[in-house]
């Protein structure tokens, strides 16, 4: 059973929120100084490694993205965004790449049978890939998901603008 992560208390959770309101503006040099307050020994806690995470994402230091986004799916595994961010992560890294972030993917779908993003997600990597048959079966997985939880609009939305799933759309469904 997955231990319980107890929520940040004051003045902890202000400096979060405070850090979260300097990255929203586009600060990150702001909102890394505020998760600097937070007590020592908290700043390992998901919601401070989720904002530390998106402040390395922007400065685009991929391998302690990786660190991060890895240390967040021990701590929290069925968060299906710290796997995303693992995979993405792994993408963006010097040493990384599609394949190793189609592994990592592919390894969580079964953990996230209700979430259609993984599956969204595998769609795009592997349309990048050109591996359009394979990316087609994802993007259907992550529909019929989608549709069982009401989700299709939203993933549909997703989609439309997504430069990511434009070899798939080109290759395939505007055949």
């Amino acid at each position: 059973m997955a231990k319980r992560i107890k929520p940040l208390q004051p003045p902890d959770s202000m400096y979060l929120t405070a850090a979260e309101g300097w990255l929203g503006l586009g600060d990150v040099n702001a909102a890394s100084a505020e998760l600097d307050n937070i007590t020592p020994e908290l700043r390992v806690h998901p919601a401070v490694l989720e904002v530390r995470w998106q402040i390395y994402a922007k400065a685009k230091r991929w391998d302690a993205c990786i660190e991060i986004a890895r240390t967040l799916t021990e701590l929290v595994p069925t968060d299906v965004n710290n796997w995303a961010h693992l995979a993405y992560s792994t993408r963006q890294a010097k040493d990384g790449g599609l394949k190793p972030a189609v592994v990592i993917l592919t390894g969580a779908v079964d953990s996230f049978p209700k979430n259609p993003l993984i599956c969204y997600y595998l769609a795009c990597y592997t349309a990048q890939q050109k591996k359009l048959v394979i990316s087609k079966t994802w993007w259907d997985k992550a529909m019929d998901i989608a549709v069982e939880n009401k989700w299709q609009t939203k993933l549909r939305l997703m989609a439309t603008d997504d430069p990511e799933l434009e070899p798939l759309i080109k290759g395939i469904w505007k055949e």
